[in-house]
């Protein structure tokens, strides 16, 4: 029998990690603030609006500025340094510079 190719989107085999998220979404993490300077870590949540592409999952760096309700993180890829623009809610607070 011969079935339809598998997908290999983004999302392909992230269900079991967005779905079963050691955080819940909560009020305050909606709407927690963060400082310039600040340095978090991209910790996705089940909510799709926003959310990281799954390769910066756990990635840490300092937030360099704001977009809208969104942070602009600094993050290292490699030898590569990548500005992202995440939503408050898939991020982490880790510490200060």
């Amino acid at each position: 029998m011969i079935g339809m190719r598998r997908s290999l989107g983004k999302m392909s085999k992230r269900s079991r990690a967005l779905g079963h998220a050691k955080r819940k979404l909560t009020v305050p993490g909606l709407i927690s603030g963060y400082k310039v300077g600040d340095v978090v870590s991209i910790d996705s949540q089940s909510k799709y609006s926003g959310m990281p592409h799954p390769r910066y999952r756990g990635k840490t760096g300092p937030i360099i500025g704001t977009r809208g309700k969104a942070y602009v993180v600094l993050v290292k890829d490699g030898r590569a340094k990548k500005e992202l623009i995440i939503p408050p809610v898939h991020l982490r607070l880790v510490g200060k510079e």
